[in-house]
C-alpha cells in the first residue's frame, strides 16, 4: 500500500478543519496543524512567529512519518504554491502519493463561518478575509496534474 500525503488547504473559514476530521477518522491518518497546535499550547493564533516555529517542527515530523509509512494530512492554510510545492517534495522524498484538496468560499462566506465558530481572538474582520483574499494562490491545473484524486 502506497504512503500518503493530503494537503487540506484553503483561507481561513473554508472548511479545513471538518474536512481534515473526515478524512482522519476514515483513513486514520496523523493529522498535523499548527492551529491545533497552537490552542495546545495556549499560544495565541495571530503569532506569526509561533505558527512558523510549529509549521517548521511540523515538516520535519511530516517527512519522518511518510518515512515510516504513515499516511498524514497536513492542515495548514498553504496559501501559496511555494508552500504547496515543498510538501509535496517532502512527500516524494519519502515516495509518498500526494492528495491535493482546495477549499474556497467567498470573503462574506467565509467571514460568516469564521464568526460563527468565535475561535480567533482578536475576532478575523470581513476586511481581513478580503484582503487575505488577494494574497491567495489559488491552485491552478498544471499544479495539480499530478496529483492523485480521492
Amino acid at each position: 500500500m502506497t504512503t500518503r500525503l493530503t494537503i487540506v488547504a484553503g483561507p481561513t473559514g473554508s472548511g479545513k478543519t471538518t474536512t481534515t476530521d473526515r478524512i482522519v477518522a476514515e483513513t486514520g491518518a496523523i493529522r498535523l496543524s499548527a492551529d491545533d497546535a497552537m490552542t495546545a499550547a495556549g499560544v495565541d493564533l495571530w503569532d506569526v512567529e509561533a505558527r512558523a516555529r510549529i509549521e517548521a517542527e511540523q515538516r520535519t515530523d511530516l517527512g519522518r512519518l511518510l518515512a515510516d509509512g504513515r499516511d498524514v494530512v497536513v492542515e495548514w492554510g498553504s496559501w501559496t504554491r511555494a508552500e504547496r510545492d515543498e510538501l509535496r517534495t517532502i512527500a516524494n522524498a519519502a515516495a509518498a502519493e500526494v492528495d491535493l484538496i482546495w477549499l474556497d468560499a467567498e470573503p462574506a462566506e467565509l467571514y460568516e463561518r469564521v464568526r460563527a465558530r468565535g475561535r480567533e481572538d482578536p475576532p478575523i474582520t470581513l476586511a481581513d478575509l478580503e484582503l487575505w483574499h488577494t494574497w491567495i494562490e489559488r491552485p491552478t491545473p498544471d499544479e495539480t496534474a499530478g496529483d492523485v484524486s480521492r
